[in-house]
């Protein structure tokens, strides 16, 4: 008997299904710690105790809490209503100086917050940004929103994957090896799928220009693998633990830079 397909739904919709079980599916898996891990460091080498911060795709919050915890205070902000009921269940530690606002906003109407600005700095975790098809208004309405020289990160799915390829080749499977390459792509979402794209760095240059200037990059999950082999992952957690290290190592360095399961970018607001 054939599987059934997987249907296809909008972001929105595609976020509620798996609102209530995301942190059990992703943030809370060891490869989603591991990655995640990385991330923290560079909000913390980014953000500092007093900015005020725009999170696009905030999800259930895990990001902006960290923040919240280290005194920045951050506008969250997701097109799924369901995870934004999912995340202020979560206790943040009393002592935090900074604050969170959760807002319901498509990344494609940003310019709705422009009552809130002007933001100290902007970020986007894993991939919410793979989910818009045209990036360029995105960054347009950013631009009006954090001043100049804030700094704006985005995690986002990289066009080419090297655990991803090296695992698929050494299973005889080509196809789904070098997947990403034509750019565009289905991602599953627990019973969903979801349009993606997986832009090269020179058009993120480009969409991004002339509001913002690439600043640097740098590989998150270049050894760490994708999620998708957490089965592995939580069989082999000292193995784990190793690639996270060399992660850290050899994330930022030339060429490997661009070659992990997502890229962390930075860009700089210009001047006006």
């Amino acid at each position: 008997m054939s599987a059934a397909p997987i249907a296809t739904y909008s972001v929105a919709n595609a976020f509620d299904r798996v609102a209530s079980s995301y942190d059990e599916l992703f943030t809370r898996t060891a490869i989603g710690r591991a990655q995640r891990s990385q991330v923290w460091t560079q909000l913390l080498a980014t953000f500092h105790r007093g900015d005020r911060i725009l999170e696009l795709n905030c999800g259930t919050g895990e990001d902006a809490r960290f923040l919240a915890q280290h005194g920045v205070s951050v506008l969250a902000c997701d097109v799924s209503a369901a995870m934004l009921e999912v995340a202020p269940s979560y206790s943040v530690l009393a002592e935090r100086a900074g604050s969170i606002e959760y807002r319901q906003v498509a990344n494609e109407k940003l310019f709705r917050l422009s009552p809130k600005a002007p933001f100290d700095g902007a970020f986007s975790n894993f991939s919410g940004l793979n989910c818009v098809a045209d990036l360029q208004p995105v960054a347009r309405n950013l631009a009006a929103l954090v001043r100049p020289g804030g700094r704006v990160l985005i995690c986002l799915w990289s066009r080419v994957c090297l655990a991803e390829i090296l695992w698929f080749l050494s299973r005889g499977k080509a196809t789904q090896a070098f997947r990403r390459l034509p750019g565009k792509a289905t991602a599953r979402l627990g019973e969903s799928a979801i349009a993606v794209s997986y832009p090269t760095i020179s058009r993120l240059r480009r969409k991004f220009a002339p509001w913002f200037r690439l600043e640097s990059r740098r590989a998150i999950g270049l050894f760490v693998p994708p999620s998708y082999l957490e089965p592995w992952a939580r069989k082999h957690i000292n193995a784990l633990v190793r690639l996270e290290k060399v992660d850290r190592m050899f994330a930022a360095w030339p060429i490997l830079r661009d070659l992990g399961d997502h890229v962390l970018v930075e860009f700089v607001r210009c001047p006006q």
